[in-house]
């Protein structure tokens, strides 16, 4: 099984509520196929470089998993039918970073580790 790195971009007037359970259930399709939810990571709203179907802002959130081919496939599926994600960006790493990713290190303050 490989690590991968999923982020998504949902409407930025969807309840918190529901973006919970869009990522419940993206999950579940992962632990179904026997992968793992290794970071779940909600990265607040962001302003959108460009509009994306009229919208300037979104939910930010990252899942990383290890998952074979079948289960991400499935994942990458149920993604592209959902209506509330905008964007989504799968990239497949070598290694799993300890720790909470550089956009919460940034967010949260602490810059200088981040830019190192």
């Amino acid at each position: 099984m490989s690590f991968y790195e999923i982020t998504f971009v949902t409407r930025a007037d969807q309840p918190k509520a529901e973006l919970q359970k869009l990522t419940e259930r993206l999950a579940e399709t992962i632990t179904s196929r026997k992968g793992k939810i290794l970071k779940n990571e909600y990265w607040g709203i962001r302003q959108l470089a460009y509009p994306i179907q009229k919208s300037t802002k979104g939910h930010y959130t990252m899942l990383v998993i290890e998952a074979s081919a079948e289960a991400l496939f499935e994942l990458e599926r149920n993604i592209r039918i959902s209506e509330e994600v905008l964007r989504n960006l799968t990239v497949r790493v070598d290694t799993v970073e300890e720790g909470p990713s550089v956009m919460l290190r940034v967010r949260d303050g602490d810059t200088q580790e981040a830019a190192a």
